[in-house]
């Protein structure tokens, strides 16, 4: 029976290994090699991503691509994508070329400012706390001068401070929301450093008024915080052209593919269910490139789902009209991304990553990420209203299937070969694959059963 172990955080990563592998491998030789054949050949590196997270013990592997022909403002771009699910790059890439020639991609900044709260629960007179908080912005911020000094001098710091009653939604509950603009950088440690900083000043000066009694000086800071939420960080990011240079596909007109193609995101925008694998498919062009570039796509996942529910139901991200003979697609999406601090100059492929897309600032970067979405969001929806998803993606998947069938190079390109113009599914790959080296297919062995 397994047993907790302590201190296994004191461990060497060898002893954390051989722990692991008695415990939870019934072939630890098997396992060890398995963790180790991922490690990095020259030691320095291998110290380095060791030391981005607790307990490391080797290193997970995903694919590292790109999307070339990417047209943003009239720049020509290359795009990183680490992604590990098919069809995904392959996707955007078509996207980026089929816009190319009909203009590119469009993006602009909506707004560039992050929030933070101090949660906090006051009991007592609740205009006597809103009267106290206009006189202690300035102390706010001259606490926090050392903080924001060097954000300040590159155009960034605190933009706006602000007490909110929240207790219609619980008893006793306030704010102090504080709006950031952090420029090239993420900026989590800078807001957060900053919100403790208010709540002590808060505390400190509250304790200082004889305009409040006992109870009213015993506020409780809860938490300080940032908010992943960042509603007033949006980027834009278009493509249009005029509806006869849309592709016919498939024997669709360009008028029909149009229609076809707006209806597909108006359900979008109404069904929820709709939504949801919608909007997915947008983030598999943003995370892959976030990813790429060091950013938190947790962070961006939880803010565009969010922001996809602002109007109270979850709905598109993407948006389509067509007026007046134009075709116009687009999309809206918070992004809060940098590209200075944190892996930036830390990890070897975001350096290489931000280095292919020629060093971007921070609102570069959001738009990039911005039309790798919606890039994503159009091969989708236009395959989904022309010859059906299944079709291209079910050919990028067929490797993946020779892969487990440990198919040789010789195999797969005979079976690719044969599907070119055929439907691939997972039965029809398998029985091919056993017709091709003379033995006998699931179905064959069952039929016989």
């Amino acid at each position: 029976m397994r047993k907790p172990i302590k201190g296994f955080s004191k461990l060497s990563k060898e002893a954390k290994i051989e722990w692991l592998s008695d415990q939870f491998f019934d072939n630890s030789e098997v396992a060890i090699n398995l963790l180790k054949h991922y490690w990095h050949e020259d030691p320095k590196v291998q110290k380095l991503h060791d030391e981005f997270i607790e307990n490391t013990l080797s290193n997970y592997y995903m694919p590292f691509g790109v999307a070339p022909n990417f047209k943003i403002n009239g720049e020509l771009y290359t795009i990183p994508m680490a992604i590990e699910e098919s069809s995904v790059v392959a996707a955007a890439a078509k996207s980026a070329t089929y816009w190319l020639e009909r203009g590119g991609f469009k993006t602009s900044i909506i707004s560039t400012k992050k929030v933070g709260h101090v949660h906090f629960i006051y009991q007592g007179d609740a205009q006597k706390l809103q009267s106290f908080f206009e006189g202690l912005k300035p102390d706010l911020l001259k606490d926090t001068e050392e903080l924001t000094a060097n954000m300040r001098a590159r155009g960034g710091g605190i933009i706006d401070l602000k007490l909110v009653d929240k207790r219609s939604a619980m008893e006793d509950y306030w704010q102090i929301e504080a709006l950031f603009e952090t420029c090239d950088s993420m900026g989590a440690n800078f807001i957060n450093s900053c919100l403790e900083q208010f709540s002590q000043t808060l505390q400190r000066e509250i304790k200082a008024q004889d305009q409040f009694n006992e109870a009213e000086k015993a506020i409780q800071v809860v938490m300080c915080i940032l908010s992943n939420y960042t509603p007033e960080c949006v980027v834009r990011s278009e493509v249009s052209c005029k509806v006869e240079e849309l592709n016919g596909d498939a024997g669709i007109s360009p008028e029909e593919f149009a229609q076809k193609f707006q209806r597909a995101v108006r359900i979008a925008e109404v069904e929820p269910y709709r939504a949801t694998t919608h909007n997915k498919g947008i983030m598999n062009g943003i995370d892959a490139v976030i990813i790429a570039t060091g950013n938190d796509f947790r962070a961006v996942e939880a803010a565009c789902h969010t922001y996809a529910s602002c109007n109270g139901q979850y709905s598109s991200l993407t948006h389509c009209e067509v007026k007046d003979g134009i075709f116009r697609f687009w999309i809206e999406v918070p992004l809060a991304l940098g590209t200075v601090g944190g892996l930036t100059r830390l990890h070897p492929m975001v350096k290489f990553s931000l280095d292919l897309l020629q060093q971007p600032n921070a609102e570069e970067l959001m738009g990039i990420v911005a039309s790798s979405g919606l890039a994503q969001n159009f091969a989708a929806l236009r395959a989904l209203t022309t010859t059906g998803i299944q079709k291209g993606h079910m050919k990028m998947h067929l490797l993946n299937i020779l892969n487990q069938l440990e198919a040789t190079d010789a195999e797969k390109e005979t079976i690719v070969n044969y599907f070119k113009d055929k439907v691939v599914s997972h039965s029809a790959a398998v029985n091919k694959f056993c017709e091709l080296r003379g033995i006998k297919s699931p179905s064959e062995i069952k039929k016989e059963n």
